[in-house]
């Protein structure tokens, strides 16, 4: 049977199981999008933004571990998702993008809004592809697939001429796909997984280490066995929240740059550090100098090159997280040794001394919202359930410190590459998948005016998302660093002719409230999350001088941190 490249690439999304593809049309994909509307089994999301279509699958991606699955035109179309691309990408979150391209003939010649869609990309995808035949369509969209999801996950671009799209050739689609220069490693190396055993079974003050890899593996299971099992203190990284229960009392809080005091300083006295699916990345380590300077460190992870990338360490595993962490479990077992009971003993002692500080204390007011206390309401009215996507800034650091996440893919949030403007269309890709539960996106008024178009989107396709907007009238970790760093020189941090959040939701068909008296807090917290049916936009006016603690200024160790503004 004969079809067009159109209709080549609605059938192989079909075969995928795909269920939405986000997006928005344009010249180069018209024959793509008349095709999508023949058929009913992928459901197309208009975003009113490509950057809002590419972080709504995103979060689609992140909340449920399927790829997401973007589609724009050519020229502008693709740059403009280039930012939600690059946050996928550093993230390593499976994504597949397409991109209308114009006809093959006319590359080159500075066509009508063409631009390079591979050279573009290149630095933030994992791979990508220009399809230069029809034949050739069915099999690179299902390698494009197959690499976003195998080894270590990241967004895939395939880049596809109109005149394709036009063209007619067989469908067939590959079953299955193998690749000889691809083929990602699975089970870790036995005599690595023995010593990582022996040397984790030894430690006097141990402590464990997880990122983001081990909600992308699945390994949140085998990850809490192992920390049980051992009874070693734990920490997250800001991506891996929720790849151990956050309300455990082995849990010590995120680390890093606003991580607690006893999680970084657990970090910077441990003699054994087992690190698993995490990269090490600055805000973790600070100075790399005074990292962990007196530990042996065990890294698994499926990217070899995450290994001794930043940090050198004594054991490298390379292997799906997964399947290592099985293998390390049963190493531990069949060694038939338990931990030096006295010596955990006194590394806990010394950690409760840490955790006596109460690092994130901050002070209560009955006068103005402190940003803290509306997190901590959230938690309480959600009975911490709820999914909660953040953008960029000190709202992002609040969520992470006062949300306790106690199941993966439940904190959805730009890490690496920070991005305002992610929260609300990461949110829209979470409703969507999960429609049945709660979805909040804690925001603030400077990220959220980056991509606020969506509320469009979410009022076509009745998403009732609650927006919980930490107003300060100012980009408030900008002025955090200002404040402690540049002598008070707060140069364009003022976020000055802000709008009524409140007539703008309604302006969009959905509800405002704004939230002024911290005695209101909770109970318009309730009253929205009982509006089922209603995306409520919730503007709470918080205090524009609280700053985020701790924090470990640039250049520092983890024994170095700030922990409350100087009196």
């Amino acid at each position: 049977m004969q079809l067009t490249g159109a209709e080549i690439f609605v059938r192989s999304l079909q075969e995928e199981k795909v269920e939405f593809i986000f997006g928005y049309p344009g010249g180069a994909v018209l024959h793509i999008y008349d095709a999508l509307f023949q058929q009913e089994k992928v459901r197309h999301i208009l975003a009113r933004h490509e950057q809002g279509a590419a972080h709504a699958a995103d979060g689609y991606a992140r909340s449920t571990g399927k790829p997401g699955v973007v589609l724009v035109t050519s020229g502008p179309g693709l740059t403009n998702a280039v930012t939600g691309i690059a946050t996928a990408f550093m993230d390593s979150i499976p994504m597949v993008i397409f991109s209308g391209q114009v006809p093959l003939p006319l590359i080159g010649n500075d066509a009508f809004q063409e631009a390079d869609n591979v050279g573009i990309t290149r630095p933030c995808v994992k791979h990508n592809f220009l399809v230069k035949r029809v034949e050739d369509l069915a099999t690179v969209i299902k390698k494009a697939f197959y690499i976003a999801t195998t080894g270590r996950p990241g967004p895939v671009l395939v880049d596809i001429p109109k005149d394709i799209t036009a063209q007619k050739t067989r469908f067939e689609y590959p079953e299955s796909i193998s690749m000889r220069s691809y083929n990602p490693v699975q089970r870790g190396n036995l005599r690595q997984v023995q010593k990582a055993a022996k040397m984790l079974l030894s430690a006097k003050r141990p402590m464990i280490y997880t990122g983001g890899g081990v909600i992308l593996g699945g390994a949140s299971r085998e990850l809490t066995q192992l920390t049980k099992t051992l009874g070693y203190p734990i920490t997250n990284t800001l991506m891996g929240l929720g790849g151990y229960p956050g309300s455990d009392k082995q849990f010590l809080g995120m680390l890093g740059m606003h991580g607690t005091y006893e999680a970084n300083m657990a970090m910077y006295h441990c003699d054994v550090l087992l690190a698993v699916g995490a990269r090490f990345d600055d805000r973790v380590t600070g100075d790399v100098k005074k990292f962990c300077p007196q530990a042996k460190i065990i890294h698994i992870d499926i990217d070899p090159a995450s290994i001794s990338k930043c940090v050198r360490v004594d054991v490298p595993i390379v292997g799906s997280v997964s399947t290592v962490l099985k293998q390390l479990i049963k190493a531990v077992e069949d060694l038939g040794k338990k931990p030096d009971k006295a010596a955990l003993k006194t590394w806990w002692n010394q950690i409760k001394e840490w955790q006596d500080r109460d690092c994130l204390k901050y002070d209560h007011s009955t006068e103005i919202i402190k940003p803290q206390s509306v997190v901590e309401a959230l938690y309480e009215v959600t009975k911490g359930k709820a999914y909660v996507t953040s953008d960029v800034g000190q709202h992002q650091m609040w969520a992470a410190q006062f949300y306790k996440f106690d199941r993966p893919n439940q904190w959805i949030n730009s890490g690496g590459l920070g991005t305002m403007g992610f929260g609300l269309p990461a949110a829209m890709g979470v409703k969507l998948a999960h429609p049945k539960d709660e979805v909040a996106c804690i925001t603030g008024e400077a990220s959220i005016s980056m991509c606020i178009q969506e509320l469009s989107t979410c009022k076509q396709f009745m998403l009732p998302i609650k927006i919980v907007n930490l107003n300060n009238r100012y980009m408030g970790m900008v002025r955090q660093w200002q404040e402690l760093f540049y002598e008070g020189r707060y140069a364009m941090s003022y976020m000055d002719s802000l709008p009524d959040f409140v007539k703008l939701a309604e302006s969009y068909g959905h509800v405002g409230m704004r939230i002024e008296d911290p005695a209101d807090v909770k109970p318009a917290l309730k009253e929205a999350f009982a509006m089922k049916d209603k995306l409520v936009f919730m503007d709470f006016l918080t205090d524009q001088s609280e700053n985020v603690y701790p924090m470990i200024p640039a250049g520092a160790g983890h024994h170095e941190m700030i922990l409350e503004r100087e009196k």
